[in-house]
């Protein structure tokens, strides 16, 4: 924890040991490189240059940046520049991180290759099909009753979850609908672009802390009849794993007349089908799908059936990043091998779960099935035991760091990949709330202790895993 803390706090004797890290957060060194050959080659050093992954995004960074900002092209490569200022870097950075906008570090690579700065990369795994097809035969399945023109691969998740907002609101905003509803805690970067990018933030976006309370989110949508262009949510969300009653919540959207986006990332669309409750679906296909843990990839669906497919399926085309072909080719290796990683992975935690729900040391479980969300979980699973990668658990006082430290788990960000990962998510993930009163208040609204800890179980012999968390809790009762 200390390790952690120093990351968070940018401590230069931790942070010189961290080369680099996810690379929607910390800029891939290709990307680094690359971006410095740009700045020298177009006569700009000394200014700020952002590659983006596509024109179009330049131009939405470029128009959010304001001011001096200008694109600049070369080729293949697309950049925004400005004056540098630390203050109008952190928000292009924040800007790209939101939008997943950055340049593939593959795409960096084959730059600099063609340079002759970096070897010539060795060619990915080769497939006898296209791999746009390969990838989307088996979106077919994750979002069922679709065909090719309603589902969208994307350069990373966050990019399909940005496109779906941006869709639903080019769509809505002339019917004088602006209004957003956020249900229940979500993703740090989904919880920012509604704040960010709705038309007046300060009005235009309504946080509602239950996935439960649709009591709530009516009185809501009374309050602003007319007004609600789209609610957001995830089933089950990131990361107390709650589950909302998806059925009747896309019954009360569709009598409103707004449009829901549903995120089934933590368990993954193979394991819940929520599209038939949604207009769009999404899913990060950086987990499950690249359990390898190498690409960041995202999927988009259009629900055919739902409010204004069409023009939803117009603004996704206009508005996704498609993947860099080498990305591309390397999920459609890994995505064949998406039925043995699930169920591998599904199996584990359920084994798990119930190891951990027999520890005293354990105050609380948060997963798939844990009571307050089994029932509503249920109703969009696969099967009884679909539940997906993900637990969270929190610890008797005092005993989170120890226990934390003792672990010989990997220790990460990210989830559903072949490998076990283990973080203290609130602390990586919204570590000024963790630090401030006002923050402490926050997340203890949405029911959030600071000290929860997200497990990711892998495909690694699940006895090993159990015997890596027993190892560390036996250890306190001995300390």
């Amino acid at each position: 924890m200390a390790d952690l803390i120093g990351y968070e706090e940018r401590v230069p004797q931790v942070m010189r040991q961290v080369p680099t890290g996810y690379p929607r957060f910390v800029l891939h060194p290709f990307v680094r490189t690359l971006t410095a050959e740009f700045a020298r080659r177009q006569g700009l050093v000394g200014c700020s240059v952002w590659l983006t992954a596509t024109p179009a995004l330049a131009e939405r960074l470029r128009g959010w940046m304001g001011g001096d900002a200008r694109v600049v092209a070369e080729g293949a490569l697309t950049a925004v520049v400005f004056a540098g200022e630390p203050e109008r870097n952190a928000r292009a950075k924040a800007f790209l991180q939101h939008c997943g906008g950055f340049i593939s570090s593959r795409q960096a690579e084959d730059a600099l290759a063609a340079a002759g700065l970096v070897p010539v990369p060795a060619p990915e795994a080769a497939e006898a099909t296209d791999p746009l097809d390969v990838v989307k035969s088996e979106l077919r399945r994750a979002f069922c009753g679709t065909c090719d023109d309603d589902l969208f691969v994307s350069a990373n998740g966050m990019n399909a979850v940005y496109s779906a907002f941006a869709a639903v609101s080019a769509v809505q905003t002339p019917r004088g609908r602006t209004t957003w509803i956020q249900l229940g805690w979500l993703y740090l970067d989904t919880i920012a672009i509604l704040q960010k990018f709705t038309a007046n933030p300060d009005i235009d976006y309504v946080a509602l802390p239950s996935v439960h309370d649709l009591g709530a989110l009516q009185r809501v949508l009374e309050e602003r009849r007319g007004r609600v262009a789209g609610i957001i949510t995830e089933v089950p969300t990131n990361p107390l794993i709650r589950s909302c009653d998806l059925p009747a919540l896309g019954t009360l959207a569709r009598a409103h007349g707004v449009h829901l986006v549903v995120d089934a990332s933590i368990a993954s669309p193979w394991n819940v089908d929520v599209l038939p409750h949604a207009d769009v679906a999404l899913a990060s296909l950086t987990k499950y799908g690249a359990a390898e843990g190498d690409i960041l990839a995202g999927a988009a669906a259009v629900n055919p059936k739902g409010g204004d497919a069409a023009a939803l399926r117009s603004g996704l085309t206009r508005r996704i990043a498609p993947m860099y072909w080498r990305d591309l080719a390397r999920l459609a290796h890994e995505i064949r091998a998406i039925d043995r990683v699930l169920a591998g992975v599904n199996a584990s935690t359920l084994r798990v779960a119930e190891y951990l729900a027999g520890r005293r040391e354990v105050k609380r479980i948060h997963w798939a099935l844990a009571p307050e969300s089994r029932a509503s979980f249920l109703q969009v699973a696969r099967a009884p035991d679909a539940v997906g990668s993900m637990i969270t658990f929190e610890l008797e006082a005092g005993r989170f760091a120890p226990f934390y430290d003792r672990v010989r788990l990997p220790k990460g960000p990210s989830f559903g990949l072949r490998s076990t990962l283990i973080c203290p998510f609130i602390y990586l993930g919204h570590y000024e709330l963790v630090t401030s009163a006002a923050g402490r208040e926050l997340l203890a609204r949405h029911s959030l202790n600071p000290e929860l800890l997200r497990l990711s179980v892998g495909l690694e012999p699940v006895d090993e895993i159990i015997g890596a968390l027993a190892e560390s809790l036996d250890a306190l009762e001995t300390s």
